[in-house]
């Protein structure tokens, strides 16, 4: 009697797996274009790049979560997925290297707005066939992708369209590429996807949100490249180093944990809707708060450290002022979005702490850019001291498991 060939040579993974080596390597790409997206940012620094930007770090990450489930159901390092894996590497890459072009196409070469909608196709398209072929013998996460596909094809052209297009018409299809993307999957009845590992989808956007938080270091270290050192350098480098270790604490301390236990107390027939929610749209703010941050960060730095143009009594105002404290704004608000899905609890004290960064942007206007961060700073190490007193005991059982 003959078997019927598998149409890919793939491994399941099994209950237990562990984010692999080569999923780490795929990241880096995404390390190199947060950073691209942070200087987009930083050199248009309007509203308007903020906006765009704010687009583009919406087109990288759901690039980046379609891999997430795929790998959850696959080992990445073994068989033909990692070579699709280092395919979709390349095609990533490429808009990486474009997204200095994304918005505005510099004279020569290609035309970057539409590679970067070439390359995203061809990247969502290996993500499908991918997952298609994986998909083989189960009829529903087959029909799940044959709904999943209309709202990527809808995404990828009006990509396209927006490419021939200039200024606020080429934003605004930009804006509806990812409404047809980000709604599309929303719409579908994730009941249809399947995750296998619960621990392994918590690692993997645990993972993520320290690539993005390594971004915001990165940045302080970018704001100073061509800048003599100097203390206030040095206090505002100490200052955003802080707020990207609260941002830390936030995460790994409590909140990765009962994710993941969440996750894993969940039904098998529900845990796909559980995990879209809470991991595939509200980690997207945090993601982008993160980079948002980054660029307030990086802004600090050069108000600081720049003395030809800047004096140290200087406040940081419009799009950088805001994107320092409405990028944590955003961050709070993602976990208290996750908490909320995976609990049922309302993170009061996370809450409390956005409120108090949205009175800052108007409270501090006039006050200098060195005191702005380290409010911020203070409002954070607030929070982490407040969670750490209050929770201790809860936070101690979540890490470590019911004591004597």
């Amino acid at each position: 009697m003959s078997t019927r060939r598998p149409p890919i040579k793939a491994q399941a993974t099994s209950e237990d797996q562990s984010v692999t080596t080569l999923e780490l390597f795929f990241d880096l790409v995404f390390v190199f274009a947060l950073t691209q997206v942070t200087a987009l940012m930083a050199h248009d620094l309007t509203w308007a790049g903020a906006v765009r930007g704010v687009l583009l770090i919406g087109l990288l990450w759901w690039s980046w979560i379609g891999f997430s489930w795929v790998c959850n159901l696959v080992k990445a390092d073994e068989g033909s997925i990692r070579t699709v894996m280092l395919l979709a590497m390349g095609a990533m890459f490429v808009i990486a290297l474009a997204i200095p072009e994304a918005f505005h196409d510099l004279p020569g070469g290609l035309p970057g707005p539409v590679v970067i909608a070439i390359a995203y196709f061809v990247f969502r398209a290996m993500h499908l066939v991918l997952f298609w072929l994986i998909a083989d013998g189960d009829k529903t996460l087959r029909r799940t992708l044959l709904r999943f596909a209309p709202a990527m094809l809808a995404g990828t052209a009006l990509l396209l369209i927006a490419s021939q297009f200039h200024g606020r018409t080429q934003t605004l299809f930009w804006a509806a590429a990812l409404a047809a993307d980000y709604g599309g999957t929303y719409l579908i009845d994730a009941r249809g996807w399947r995750l296998r590992s619960a621990g392994h989808f918590a690692e993997r956007h645990g993972l993520i949100v320290i690539i993005a938080l390594g971004e915001s270091i990165v940045a302080i270290g970018v704001g100073v490249t061509d800048l003599p050192i100097s203390w206030p350098i040095i206090i505002a480098s100490m200052l955003g180093l802080a707020i990207a270790a609260a941002l830390w604490w936030i995460y790994f301390d409590a909140t990765v944990h009962y994710g993941e236990q969440a996750l894993a107390a969940e039904p098998h027939e529900t845990r796909p809707k559980l995990a879209r929610d809470a991991y595939t749209f509200l980690h997207f703010p945090m993601v982008a708060g993160i980079v948002l941050l980054a660029l307030g960060l990086k802004k600090v730095l050069e108000y600081v450290g720049d003395t030809e143009h800047h004096h140290l009594d200087d406040p940081l105002k419009g799009v950088g002022l805001y994107a320092l404290f409405f990028g944590v704004v955003f961050y709070l608000l993602g976990h208290v979005g996750f908490k909320y899905r995976t609990t049922s609890s309302v993170g009061w004290s996370r809450l409390i702490t956005a409120a108090l960064c949205v009175i800052a942007v108007f409270a501090l206007a006039k006050v200098p850019a060195l005191g702005q961060v380290g409010v911020l700073a203070a409002l954070l190490a607030g929070l982490v001291a407040f969670e750490s007193v209050r929770f201790a005991r809860e936070r101690d059982e979540l890490r470590h498991g019911h004591s004597s």
